[in-house]
């Protein structure tokens, strides 16, 4: 057997728009969202062997045992295909962890492209969807390759339509993230906790969203929000500070991301990128991530 080296890109992404909608019977929240893959994001190389999956990382401080969620969607891929091969994976990690930047479920979801293409392309799209969606609530998106809206608990995907998914396509975008994260079941259950107040009734996500498709005028700023900034703002003082500073300093629209502790703002013509980033670390640490890239 002739071993095969494949490299695939792991974009991170971005929620534009969140909106947690309320709890559900099984536990887990609806939402409504529009999320966005990022041209930064890690690199997974992957190396054909007879049998076995095994998994390096540059980032030592990453656990690389049977919890992690590469090695977890490679035995899912091998199930769901019936496939016996085996693979090595190489990750290079540059998307923070603890980030609501979905670094874990774009790994894992180019691992599934990757086992597949080994495979001889033996599991559709849709059953790719199906097992992406088995691993986490974020994975299947990054199968869309562009804007998507999810809806349900992340699962149930739509591509954005075409004339919105222009105005976010190729967007200068700062992305940062203070030196600690924030934990998500942390964040659900002080969403869950904050009941009804904290959530936006599924009606009003869905109209939000609908004006602004339906606007072609309407700039992507017009588009940010994220419910779940009121539990991480409250804990977290160190976030609503920055964002303060960043509309009034800079005229930016900062919005965070998923459940943080990332965030980000779109980088009109002619920022000073530079001036922006040291302000970040000025006032988050000089060890805050800040990353300058572009929506997918």
């Amino acid at each position: 057997m002739v071993d095969v080296r494949i490299e695939l890109p792991c974009p991170a992404k971005l929620n534009l728009f969140l909106a947690i909608t309320g709890r559900r019977a099984d536990g887990f929240h609806d939402l409504v969202s529009v999320a966005a893959p990022l041209e930064f994001g890690d690199t997974l190389s992957v190396e054909s062997r007879p049998a076995g999956f095994t998994l390096e990382c540059d980032d030592a401080s990453l656990e690389i045992d049977e919890t992690n969620l590469v090695l977890r969607a490679a035995r899912a891929f091998a199930l769901a295909a019936k496939w016996d091969g085996g693979a090595h994976f190489a990750l290079q990690k540059r998307i923070p962890m603890g980030a609501g930047l979905g670094g874990g479920s774009s790994d894992a979801t180019s691992v599934l492209l990757a086992l597949n293409q080994l495979a001889g392309t033996v599991l559709k799209r849709d059953e790719l969807v199906a097992v992406a969606g088995q691993l986490g609530s974020d994975c299947a998106l990054f199968l869309a390759g562009g804007p998507v809206v999810m809806r349900g608990r992340g699962e149930n995907l739509q591509p954005l339509p075409e004339q919105a998914a222009r105005r976010l396509r190729g967007r200068r975008v700062l992305v940062f993230k203070p030196m600690f994260s924030i934990s998500t079941v942390w964040a659900y259950r002080r969403m869950a906790a904050g009941a009804p107040t904290t959530y936006l009734p599924p009606d009003e996500a869905e109209a939000r969203l609908a004006a602004w498709v339906g606007q072609p005028e309407a700039p992507a700023e017009a588009l940010l929000y994220n419910n779940m900034e009121v539990p991480a703002f409250t804990k977290f003082i160190a976030l609503p500070v920055l964002m303060e500073r960043l509309r009034t300093e800079f005229n930016l629209v900062p919005c965070m991301s998923g459940s943080g502790s990332a965030c980000f703002a779109f980088l009109p013509e002619g920022s000073p990128v530079s001036t922006i980033t040291s302000r970040i670390r000025e006032l988050w640490g000089a060890q805050a991530f800040v990353i300058e890239t572009r929506l997918s």
